[in-house]
């Protein structure tokens, strides 16, 4: 039996890897659909791939970190043909998400979200703080390289490290939404959250594509999905949002009309930031402020309890020991081979 574990155990190791790596190579096809021109490079706005691998190694752990790797040279095997400049472009796309994964493990990161610290940790160690590691390497070897003048090499570094922590920021929450999601989901206010997809889905376009700028009215529809609907709901509202307001700066149209390809990154980079900052911390804070307030009510309840048993001349019965903060497990998986 010992036997057979540690042969399931290299196969399982293997399995793991490949599908990290095929994750992560199918959402950098998927962000390559759109790309932005600046400064003789082009880049992406979003990066999904950075959100997969950060996932990755907050739910399989630090030992998944080849997949990455891998996922990273078949992507750019599939651009290009790879010389030596391309170990530099491996070795921060690794590095990013892994130096991510472990600022979040310092400062006690919950894959759950539950908390406004988890939101702030994402937001600033995860995207903003580990992100200047894959930016760095990415436009040095550029420059290295000789592909990139070295008076491109700020705004090249700014694109790549923006479009790296958007995809942290949209795609890394969602991924472990979906994680920690059980079936069958739940369908309490149905004909709100279908009332709100709708808004959506129509408010949406019409304030991205419109001549006059009103991108801030979808601000009410963040607001809103972060009220009623938590993580869960602003998170989608974001992602819709950021696809739509993509799609619009790299055509031209719309709000976008009108810029040249500085201004066009600009303007998107900084609505998109700005939108994905509002509902992970609007949502975090909200689930925060009401598992508090269940926790003072089950601590309430079970009080009136024991003074109940004690008025009656009772002995209180034993209390199990509960999760104080309704977050479940803390621990971290090791992902090892």
């Amino acid at each position: 039996m010992v036997g057979f574990e540690e042969l399931r155990r290299p196969a399982g190791y293997a399995v793991r890897t490949l599908a990290v790596a095929a994750c992560y190579y199918a959402a950098a096809r998927l962000g390559l659909l759109r790309e932005l021109t600046v400064g003789g490079a082009v880049f992406t706005p979003i990066w999904p791939p950075t959100g997969v691998a950060v996932a990755a190694l907050l739910i399989l752990g630090l030992g998944c970190w080849p997949g990455i790797t891998l996922g990273a040279f078949l992507s750019v095997l599939s651009l290009t043909t790879p010389g030596p400049e391309v170990l530099g472009v491996l070795a921060g796309n690794t590095a990013a998400p892994v130096c991510a994964a472990l600022l979040l493990r310092r400062a006690g990161f919950r894959t759950g979200l539950g908390r406004l610290r988890d939101g702030l940790a994402l937001v600033f160690l995860g995207a903003l703080g580990a992100m200047v590691v894959s930016a760095t390497f990415g436009a040095g070897v550029l420059v290295l390289k000789g592909s990139l003048a070295a008076h491109s090499f700020w705004p090249v570094w700014f694109a790549w490290w923006v479009g790296d922590a958007m995809g942290v920021l949209i795609v890394t929450p969602l991924l472990l939404l979906l994680h920690r999601a059980r079936l069958p989901l739940p369908l309490a206010r149905w004909k709100e959250a279908t009332a709100l997809t709708v808004v959506t889905c129509v408010l949406v376009p019409l304030a991205v594509y419109t001549p006059v700028s009103m991108l801030f009215l979808v601000y009410p529809l963040i607001i809103w999905a972060a009220l009623r609907f938590q993580l869960v709901g602003s998170v989608l509202c974001a992602l819709l949002t950021s696809v739509v307001a993509t799609v619009a700066a790299t055509d031209g149209a719309g709000a976008f009309a009108g810029l040249n390809r500085i201004e066009v990154m600009v303007k998107l980079q900084a609505f998109n930031g700005a939108m994905a900052l509002t509902a992970l911390l609007l949502s975090a804070l909200i689930t925060e402020q009401r598992q508090t307030r269940r926790s003072v009510e089950q601590a309430c309840q079970e009080l009136a309890e024991v003074l109940e048993h004690l008025t009656a001349g009772e002995t209180p019965p034993p209390r199990p020991p509960t999760d104080t903060d309704g977050l479940g497990d803390r621990s971290w998986p090791t992902g090892a081979p």
